[in-house]
């Protein structure tokens, strides 16, 4: 029987539509006083896939990754990530949620105390009874992956700001969680410097099968996410290069304007919108 692309895509479509998602906004609001953040925001996304969050400075882009980490609470509306309503959850109770969650802020947030390996190791060293060699056997495979294996014993004060961002997606990933928040993983970095954080990224979704929601104002980097793959080579090597058309529809964007989603689809949908606000920011 041959298989037709109309029949391809209803056949993803209805995988996609039987996948229960690993997060989920459901009319969530949040305010500062008389400052209205969030009117009413609701997206899910999928086990695997990415979302990636666009909008102007303080359109609530960050503040939505700390509302899934339950580090800001939500006026109203419904949290949900893996099946838990972390909007309902007392602090303890969130240690458990946050125990699949890696986040990556904006300057990596390391200890500038520590070197590469303890800062990498942190969580699995304080909050784990992991024999410290084993500890050591997950730093060094994750930053093998990584590809910064030969900073170990540095301290953060001897990287440069894109090795720092590296290795705190090293950090991230270290307790293997399955879903990572980016906080402007590449701002204030070179292209080609963001460039190697970008494939980190892609890297980690596509052969670790992160799910992945980045908040970025950088669009150069955001488009090449979502329009690149990692693919796996027969060496073992990890080759980044042009998405498949269905890879490609598993990154979708999120515009975030006056509280509201003004635009969620993917790259080539944002790309052909006609919206005036879009069409501004895009330029």
């Amino acid at each position: 029987m041959v298989q037709t692309a109309a029949s391809t895509t209803t056949e993803l479509q209805a995988q996609r539509d039987a996948q229960e998602p690993v997060v989920t906004f459901e009319h969530v609001q949040l305010a500062f006083d008389d400052k209205v953040v969030l009117k009413d925001i609701s997206f899910s996304l999928l086990s695997g896939h990415t979302k990636i969050i666009l909008g102007a400075s303080g359109s609530g882009k960050s503040i939505t990754l700390k509302i899934i980490a339950g580090l800001l609470r939500a006026d109203a509306g419904a949290i949900t990530v893996n099946g838990q309503r972390v909007d309902q959850l007392a602090e303890r109770e969130l240690m458990s949620v946050r125990a699949d969650l890696g986040m990556i802020f904006q300057e990596g947030a390391l200890f500038d105390s520590l070197t590469v390996r303890e800062n990498v190791g942190y969580k699995l060293y304080e909050e784990t009874d992991m024999p410290i060699e084993e500890v050591d056997r997950r730093v060094e495979e994750i930053l093998g992956f990584i590809g910064i294996s030969e900073h170990i014993d540095k301290m953060p004060s001897e990287l440069s700001g894109g090795q720092r961002r590296r290795v705190a997606i090293a950090r991230a990933m270290a307790f293997r969680p399955s879903i990572l928040l980016y906080d402007e993983a590449t701002t204030g970095l070179d292209p080609i410097t963001a460039t190697t954080v970008d494939d980190e990224i892609i890297k980690l979704r596509d052969i670790e099968h992160v799910t992945s929601l980045l908040v970025t104002h950088q669009l150069r980097d955001a488009f090449y996410v979502a329009t690149h793959m990692g693919s796996r080579s027969a060496n073992g090597d990890v080759d980044i290069v042009p998405a498949t058309p269905e890879k490609e529809r598993e990154t979708e964007f999120i515009m975030l304007r006056d509280g509201l989603i003004c635009f969620e689809g993917d790259a080539d949908a944002l790309r052909r919108s006609t919206d005036p606000y879009i069409r501004t920011f895009l330029s």
